[in-house]
């Protein structure tokens, strides 16, 4: 796959409001893409819990991007109604936070409301690319060929970690062979910094380092949780 887009996130571990993203997409977000093109609703928890857990990933950062912040600000106000993912609205709770009295200019359903500013920080990556090579364990439910089938005629549009991030690339790139994640990231031909899952017996280059990286997502729950063991390393790009 190619990952390419003016904009694009791949997230990371959020702290109160600053949400960073790293250079590399997570498995969770390889997940909710696939499941995307596939069809997949957000409360297919069973099915996307299978297909993470059958998916095998690495990546390889073919054009590094530089990172900038999108600071967001939004007028809440107290008990204030809202549409959430599940599809009914859900009022805002009251409490001591939002201390701001109403203003005259409120009007409808902000009337006589108290409210306050919420902040946040998300951080994209702009003109980065990305390459990703995907595998599936052998009890894999889906195949390869009904991936590359999803990725050439989504169900829905894609989009690279949130949905303003749109690809400027078609999304599959082909199809290759190799014994390791290590060596399809290899036969791709393209030099730079690549991530893969740690394996025995692999001919780890020179000044790679293996490290945890917690980019699992519990799709039944649907919270982030859990982590895996990668290698991150230079990739010569000779296609050997």
């Amino acid at each position: 796959m190619t990952l390419r887009a003016p904009l694009m996130s791949f997230g990371g571990v959020a702290i109160d409001h600053i949400g960073p993203t790293r250079n590399y997409p997570s498995l969770s977000a390889i997940t909710g893409l696939l499941g995307n093109a596939l069809g997949y609703e957000r409360y297919d928890g069973v099915a996307l819990q299978a297909l993470q857990d059958q998916l095998i990933i690495a990546a390889l950062t073919a054009r590094q991007g530089q990172r900038i912040s999108d600071n967001q600000n939004a007028r809440v106000y107290e008990g204030e109604a809202a549409w959430t993912t599940s599809g009914r609205p859900e009022a805002r709770n009251k409490g001591p936070s939002y201390r701001n009295p109403s203003l005259p200019q409120q009007i409808g359903n902000q009337a006589g409301k108290k409210w306050l500013t919420h902040r946040r920080q998300r951080e994209y990556l702009t003109d980065h690319e990305t390459r990703v090579v995907i595998g599936l364990a052998p009890s894999a439910t889906v195949t390869i060929a009904d991936l590359k089938a999803a990725l050439l005629r989504p169900a829905r549009p894609l989009f690279i970690g949130r949905k303003t991030c749109l690809p400027t690339v078609p999304i599959f790139t082909g199809v290759l062979e190799a014994e390791t994640a290590l060596a399809a990231l290899r036969a791709i031909g393209v030099p730079g910094l690549g991530i893969w899952p740690d394996a025995p017996e692999q001919d780890v280059p020179a000044g790679a380092m293996q490290y945890d990286v917690p980019d699992l997502r519990n799709w039944l729950s649907g919270l982030h949780a859990g982590r895996r063991i990668v290698i991150e390393g230079p990739i010569d790009g000779d296609g050997a």
